[in-house]
């Protein structure tokens, strides 16, 4: 697992899709919003490309997000929350989200409202089986 530029990376040992079954299903079951799901290598077969499994999911909270908004509304760029699945050259499967530290200190927004975004890392855990994400808090 890889923090850089404030990316975190974990690996996963299910198939892209598999993994944001699970990321999505997390997400719904504590009562997060799913605002999108991008499949791109659907996308680009659809163009005539050929691309690797990669898919994006967009999800948040209103009620978390929204306070973010109205104190640096640039944060709307990195806003809803967004983790991104591939599948590498190799055949692994990756996962990368930004931190929410990276977002806080991007948009000039208070430490208090950070922990807002936080949960990324238990969600982006237990989606990859597990896996604890680098620059993660401890699971509890």
């Amino acid at each position: 697992m890889a923090a850089v530029d404030g990316v975190v990376e974990v690996t996963s040992r299910r198939s892209v899709g598999e993994t944001l079954d699970r990321l999505e299903a997390l997400a719904r079951s504590r009562g997060l919003l799913v605002f999108a799901r991008i499949d791109f290598a659907r996308d680009a077969a659809q163009a005539g490309l050929a691309l690797r499994p990669m898919q994006a999911l967009l999800f948040g909270n209103p009620r978390a997000g929204t306070p973010l908004l109205a104190a640096a509304p640039t944060a709307g760029l990195d806003l809803p929350l967004r983790a991104l699945g591939w599948e590498g050259d190799d055949g692994a499967v990756h996962v990368a989200f930004d931190a929410p530290e990276w977002i806080a200190a991007r948009h000039g927004l208070p430490a208090a409202l950070a922990g807002n975004l936080a949960a990324i890392h238990g969600l982006v855990r237990e989606a990859t089986a597990g896996e604890a994400a680098a620059g993660a808090p401890p699971a509890p």
